[in-house]
């Protein structure tokens, strides 16, 4: 890392440090997925309607996706362990006041803390890594093992959450994560080496918050919109704000001298359409997931426990190839693979939306497999695309970009689901009708992306060269191991 005042501490140093920072992101990441699985008891126990759902997943999703980039600068200028703890003090708080939560309010405030701990704890924990393995084979490796907890925290959630919501409630979902965060903070504070980046850039303050203001403006427009009315003053004004603050914040990164989103990078095009096309993932996968289980238990009448269990599907096929994503993208080309996984993906989005509520689960659980085979395939050659747009200085800040990008896909996927869903059932039509068309549009929009990837993605192979960034990676969710050997090349 250029410029990082580093450590290479011992064998056993090290390997308490990389135990340390892959509970962290474990922890994150069984997060992500946990909460899908107890959403219809949610909805029960809050006396809460699908608005209320999506905000409880939205708030934290939108501050990840906004604070996330920031995060990784933080650390590197004023301290990863210092960072990296401090979001493991502020995720943990937050998920015990989740816990507590009387109401969809106070559980939509945890879940803004929640998200503001995990855009410091997650990025920060990376940083941690890249400056205790300054040997490119053995960082390889050590993110290796830091992206495969990635992956047992993602397919871990729907079976935990399951499970504890059937036995105790879902404010339980919440509170696994206080002994995990109480060890990392004891362990953290004695083991620890604080490392940071001197010539790390300036925080964008302006950007950060124009950029968290103009989404959650727009995100509140999509959500709250089949509730109040679309033509309402409410919903038409918080479109109109969300669009001169993102006007604004557009104009503020063009002018300044380090933006957050340096737009100069857009005029690649290579970068450009990677970056397209992981709005769409993020959109996709999320907005879909987010009402997986609500499918199985509302309209197919599982138990909360048994859909937990039918939704791994999913999560299980992208952790099984993810891992091998990168290699084929390495040998075939970022625009086969890449399109090739949004073709997959979208296809098996529009087999799950003509699934009814007689449909056995034998005829169910391949189409989820399908839908996480596409999208495990086109996360790393993703970022491996937009990293190898950029110069080899800023891979790292391309990384970030590129998981921001997916995240605010996410944000939209579920406010815009969610919308056609209303809107169906405002119409007269059932929640099993709302979902098929939920699920048909999102599947026709992967598609539609497909097309464009295919079409516009330039042909070329992940450069074999040795990026050295200057800002810190920062994933999240889906990080794999490809992609993190993709970000060391």
């Amino acid at each position: 890392m250029a410029a990082s005042h580093g450590f290479v501490g011992s064998r056993s140093h090290r390997t308490v440090l990389l135990t340390v920072t892959c509970l962290g992101q474990f922890m994150v990441l069984l997060d992500n997925t946990i909460v899908g699985a107890a959403l219809p008891d949610m909805q029960h126990r809050l006396h809460t309607q699908l608005t209320g759902l999506q905000w409880i997943v939205d708030a934290y999703v939108l501050l990840v996706a906004m604070l996330l980039m920031s995060g990784g600068i933080f650390a590197d200028r004023f301290g990863r362990k210092r960072v990296y703890l401090s979001g493991v003090v502020v995720f943990t708080v937050a998920s015990v006041l989740c816990s507590l939560a009387p109401s969809v309010g106070w559980l939509v405030a945890g879940r803004v803390l929640q998200g503001i701990g995990a855009a410091a704890l997650s990025p920060a924990s990376l940083a941690l890594l890249a400056a205790a393995y300054p040997v490119p084979q053995e960082r390889v490796r050590a993110i290796g093992l830091w992206a495969g907890f990635s992956g047992i925290g993602l397919a871990a959630g729907p079976v935990a959450g399951g499970v504890l919501t059937d036995a105790f409630g879902w404010p339980t979902i919440f509170l696994v994560n206080l002994p995990i965060g109480v060890v990392l903070l004891l362990v953290g504070l004695r083991s620890l080496e604080e490392t940071r980046n001197p010539g790390a850039p300036a925080i964008d303050i302006p950007g950060t918050v124009l950029s968290v203001l103009g989404v959650g403006a727009l995100t509140y427009g999509l959500i709250e919109g089949g509730a109040r009315g679309w033509t309402s003053p409410m919903i038409l004004g918080s479109f109109t704000a969300a669009i001169i603050l993102l006007a604004a914040f557009v104009a503020v990164e063009a002018r300044h001298s380090a933006p957050m989103l340096p737009l100069r990078l857009f005029r690649q095009r290579l970068f450009t359409v990677s970056n397209t096309a992981m709005v769409v993932v993020g959109f996709a996968l999320m907005g879909s997931s987010f009402f997986f289980s609500q499918f199985f238990v509302y309209v197919q009448g599982s138990s909360i426990l048994r859909a937990g269990l039918q939704t791994l599907p999913v999560s299980l096929a992208m952790v099984a190839v993810s891992p091998f994503a990168g290699h084929l993208a390495a040998r075939y080309g970022f625009r086969i693979v890449v399109t090739t996984g949004l073709a997959l993906a979208g296809l098996g989005l529009l087999a799950l939306g003509m699934v009814h509520a007689d449909t056995g689960y034998g005829n169910v659980w391949w189409r989820l497999g399908v839908i996480g085979t596409g999208f495990a395939l086109t996360l790393s050659p993703l970022t491996g695309a937009a990293i190898q747009a950029v110069s080899p200085q800023e891979g790292g800040l391309a990384s970030g970009i590129s998981s921001t990008t997916r995240q605010i896909g996410a944000v939209l996927g579920v406010a815009v689901l969610g919308a056609i869903v209303r809107t169906r059932q405002s119409g007269g039509a059932s929640f099993e009708t709302g979902l098929n068309s939920a699920f048909v549009a999102a599947g026709a929009i992967t598609l539609a992306t497909a097309v464009f990837t295919g079409l516009w993605l330039a042909r070329s192979e992940p450069a074999e060269r040795s990026v050295a960034p200057q800002r810190s990676p920062h994933p999240d969710a889906v990080t794999t191991s490809n992609e993190a050997s993709t970000k060391s090349r």
